[in-house]
């Protein structure tokens, strides 16, 4: 039997060898897996960056087993409990996780459709950039790539507990903090991923979604 899972913590940097809880996991998961059942691909390879906890990863893959899921994350942290999560899971269609950056070197060439949960924000806009330099190099034309989280829009009001959150990411880090929606396409189509769609989440969340244009 495996120890309780504690809190996850972004950017510890310490490596544990147990698994890790983020509680935003249980309230999201089902309505982002809702959304991808729609979107993703009917086979093929799925790439989930900052996978975090790895929560995420196990659950979609055994929702969704016909697809094959590649876990992924810079934090030592992150990386032994996504591999505690996987080793309790079991799962055949569930890859061990990889070392990934997202402002470096990409550890795979190509994925069906890549994820990316909650990064956006508790990361620098560099690390965002690299999501989409990466995305638009790895997917095929059509491919998905799907971001989840709490944004800031032009013309919307946001929430005060999203303000909230912004300001307490900022003092944490400078660099951290929610991002701009209309920024992020800009960004992704600069990168040659189209934009599709943006879908309303619970607790004041966006899901944004993109193509890959034909080439």
């Amino acid at each position: 039997m495996m120890d309780k899972p504690e809190p996850w913590e972004p950017g510890s940097g310490r490596a544990v060898a147990g698994k890790r809880h983020a509680p935003a996991t249980r309230r999201n998961r089902d309505a982002i897996l809702t959304i991808l059942r729609d979107e993703l691909p009917p086979s093929g390879l799925v790439l989930e960056v900052a996978s975090g906890s790895g929560e995420h990863a196990v659950h979609f893959a055994a929702a969704l087993p016909q697809l094959d899921w590649q876990p992924s994350d810079p934090d030592p942290t992150a990386l032994a409990s996504i591999e505690a999560w996987r080793a309790e899971a079991d799962l055949p269609n569930l890859r061990p996780p990889l070392l990934l950056d997202a402002t470096r070197d990409w550890p795979i060439a190509r994925a069906d459709a890549i994820l990316c949960i909650n990064m956006a924000h508790i990361s620098p806009w560099t690390a965002t950039l690299g999501l989409l330099k990466g995305a638009g190099q790895a997917l095929p034309s059509g491919g998905l790539l799907y971001l989840y989280g709490p944004y800031l829009r032009e013309g919307v009001a946001t929430a005060p507990s999203n303000l909230a959150f912004h300001a307490s990411l900022k003092a944490r880090d400078p660099q951290w903090g929610l991002r701009q929606v209309e920024e992020v396409i800009a960004a992704a189509e600069a990168e040659g991923l189209a934009f599709h769609r943006l879908v309303e989440m619970p607790a004041n969340n966006l899901s944004l979604l993109f193509r890959k244009s034909l080439s």
